[in-house]
């Protein structure tokens, strides 16, 4: 295929998404050089995955730190991702909160979600419940599963709030709409213990197995013990 240049960034997205990362990487490193963001951010993506092209960290975190400077939420995120994961970097989780703080001032869930994480488990900053779940609250408003998954164990241990079981159960109930496995699973625990909401051993079955159907082990486990006694 010879290429005529100036392809656009749409060209080399279509490129992309057909399994073409040839092409696709040659489209974004021409477009790169020009400047543009996208593009730049593209080869992150190709980089980081090893589409088309050896995996490499480095070279990945590079073209996200590039991007992240000017100001492109998705790229703080990651490289905040990187740096908390140890990828191509020293594992440095204050950078990571840094990183995570760019994006998440900009909005973006994810980053307001692993931000809230970063203080849950105090990673880089004192343990912090309460500032953990403000940053929840935050991307789980947005919809984001894992958020709003954390914010209902939050409520179900009384963790920087008052212990209530019901909100809790209004939590997961979101996420594991969403298809959220520990959501699920949570819930089923939550129907066999008759936490916040009345015993149903059945209820429990059907979120368990459903768990389980998603490759959550504990609730196959589970699902099989109730199935043994009959419900």
């Amino acid at each position: 295929l010879t290429l005529s240049f100036g392809a656009t960034l749409d060209e080399g997205v279509e490129a992309f998404e057909k399994g073409d990362y040839k092409t696709a990487l040659i489209i974004f490193e021409d477009l790169a050089s020009k400047n543009d963001t996208k593009a730049k951010f593209n080869l992150g993506i190709i980089y980081y995955n090893g589409y088309g092209v050896k995996q490499d960290y480095k070279k990945a975190l590079e073209w996200y730190e590039k991007v992240a400077d000017e100001g492109l939420k998705e790229a703080q995120f990651n490289v905040g991702v990187m740096y908390n994961n140890g990828e191509g970097v020293k594992q440095d989780y204050k950078k990571a909160i840094e990183w995570y703080e760019k994006a998440a001032a900009q909005g973006y869930a994810p980053a307001q979600s692993n931000l809230g994480s970063m203080y849950n488990f105090g990673h880089g900053v004192k343990q912090d419940y309460l500032i953990a779940k403000k940053w929840y609250e935050k991307s789980a408003a947005q919809g984001f599963i894992v958020a709003q998954h954390n914010l209902g164990v939050l409520y179900a241990k009384g963790l920087g709030v008052k212990q209530d079981y019901k909100k809790a159960k209004e939590w997961f109930e979101k996420a594991a709409a969403q298809g959220y496995l520990g959501a699920q699973y949570n819930l089923g625990l939550m129907y066999f213990d008759g936490l916040g909401v009345k015993q149903d051993f059945k209820k429990a079955k059907e979120l368990f197995g459903k768990a389980c159907d998603g490759g959550e082990q504990m609730g196959c486990d589970n699902y099989k013990k109730l199935n043994q006694q009959g419900y």
